[in-house]
């Protein structure tokens, strides 16, 4: 059904709702923010119509009318005319039918549970779920799927942690894995799911309480000329005290057993001690050896694990990709203005940071007491973590739509505080088809009004669709030192404000 809107001044408004039509969240805020892209396209909103994203359209003035079921496709756009609404809604519609062919349309696969589609549509096979729902909806429909015995992947956040720990109790018990909640990455046997690089197949297995992280790894390994066998995420809260390594010591164990698997590497933000510590005496007891990049003040370096791998396997460390960019001058006095779509690179990054510079202050703080609550230009040394849960309720990661990033450049910009400014760009399956295309003008508009050094971390290959070098190339000619090692970025950045240990 269709509900026109109230036109405000000359603005065209269409607010529709279609039953028997269901699309993941990725696939539709990538779809949202295409419609979005358009000329003469000022709000759109392209969502199941779950009671969050009913709030955010009302929020843009855009809410239903009637009765409402989180089963339905909200498709809400407000155009400056007629004719850029009703191009706007038929794009939409490409969008969709671009999904459908892929995927197979809603009509040829009737409603039913995870379990059952599972049992009629391979009944004989070990397949993986992969539930990508609202977070209060994803813990009934992975039970569901552990059911069935499958393993299953929880690419959806806002999942209640008690909830995660009886998901993979379960899970256990019934010989199967699961990956999240919040998993925004992982490789099954060569097949890349939700935000995953192009990488070479090979012998070294992952598993990765971290989305970032495990891209970062695996991108340094792949330009070393190493091979994953598997990246199993499991979710940035499974070495958490809460939930206690649960599915971290059964993805051990998986790959352990996997004939494939002859190294495996250990990534993760910091976990908690006692955690880390049994999880460290479960690998002891393995037949593959374990090496451990769990950041830490100890030992917060992703790539210097990645190097001490390859020196386990008697391999040399390569020179790392890098484009130095211009000649910049230290800038004493300066702040670190870190601004990060990788919750593990952010960490990584303050980790690093903070024994040169102090207190570092974040949305995701490492220490109580340096917490920025809602002000996120606040004043000082910053590391804010764009990705986390509170940035993206309602909207895509950032990995997907680089929008409150580029408002935060726009106002360091304006501000006449002296700064660096560092970032992470992360490219492969599911992310931004260009960053830089988005990051570019942005970076030059900011160093013409201003005098300030730009750092980036690219996380990528020469394989994924983007193009490590196209995408570097790019980035350096706008003025910006890139390197594809978040460390090495970091410790950049520091020589720049002078205050490298």
């Amino acid at each position: 059904m269709s509900s026109p809107a109230p036109a405000r001044g000359d603005a065209a408004v269409s607010v529709q709702l279609r039953s028997g039509v269901y699309a993941d969240s990725v696939k539709l805020m990538q779809v949202s923010r295409r419609i979005g892209a358009r000329d003469g396209v000022s709000a759109v909103l392209v969502a199941m119509a779950t009671p969050l994203n009913l709030e955010l359209a009302a929020g843009m003035g855009l809410a239903p009318d009637g009765d409402v079921s989180p089963e339905q496709l909200l498709i809400a756009v407000r155009a400056e005319d007629d004719d850029a609404l009703a191009a706007a809604l038929a794009d939409v519609d490409a969008a969709l039918a671009e999904r459908e062919r892929s995927t197979g349309t809603a009509d040829a696969i009737p409603h039913r549970t995870v379990g059952a589609g599972l049992d009629e549509l391979a009944p004989d096979v070990p397949a993986l779920a992969i539930v990508s729902v609202p977070g209060a909806y994803a813990a009934v429909e992975a039970a569901d799927a552990i059911a069935a015995g499958r393993s299953v992947l929880v690419f959806s956040d806002g999942v209640p942690v008690e909830q995660e720990v009886a998901l993979k109790r379960a899970a256990h018990d019934a010989g199967v894995l699961v990956m999240g909640p919040d998993c925004g990455t992982a490789i099954v046997s060569g097949v890349a799911l939700g935000f995953a690089n192009v990488v070479r197949p090979g012998t070294v297995g992952l598993v990765a309480a971290s989305g970032t992280g495990a891209q970062q790894v695996s991108c340094l390994l792949d330009m070393a000329g190493v091979g994953v066998s598997h990246v199993l995420g499991v979710g940035g809260r499974d070495l958490s005290e809460a939930v206690g390594g649960l599915a971290t010591l059964d993805a051990l164990a998986a790959l352990d057993a996997d004939p494939a698997t002859e190294r495996v590497l250990l990534v993760s933000k910091p976990p908690a001690p006692s955690v880390a510590a049994a999880v460290t005496s479960f690998a002891d007891g393995l037949g593959v050896p374990v090496r451990s990049a769990a950041l830490s003040p100890e030992s917060p370096d992703l790539t210097a694990a990645v190097e001490a791998l390859l020196a386990d396997m008697g391999l040399d460390v390569p020179v790392w990709p890098a484009r130095p960019g211009p000649a910049e001058a230290a800038v004493p006095g300066a702040v670190l203005k870190g601004l990060y779509s990788g919750g593990t690179l952010a960490d990584e990054a303050m980790l690093l940071a903070s024994p040169a510079l102090g207190g570092i202050r974040s949305n995701t703080p490492l220490e109580p007491g340096l917490g920025l609550g809602t002000d996120l230009s606040a004043s000082g040394h910053l590391v804010i973590d764009f990705g986390d849960d509170a940035l993206t309720v309602g909207r895509a990661h950032p990995m997907i739509d680089p929008t409150l990033r580029l408002e935060a450049i726009a106002g360091l910009a304006a501000s006449d505080e002296p700064a660096v400014l560092l970032l992470d760009v992360v490219l492969g399956h599911g992310a931004d088809p260009d960053p830089a295309g988005a990051l570019v003008p942005a970076l030059e508009a900011a160093r013409a009004a201003r005098s300030l050094p730009v750092v980036v971390a690219l996380i990528g290959t020469e394989g994924d669709p983007q193009g490590w070098s196209r995408q570097a190339d790019a980035l350096a000619a706008a003025g910006a030192a890139v390197f594809s090692s978040n460390a090495a970025a970091t410790r950049y950045a520091l020589d720049l404000l002078g205050a490298r240990a």
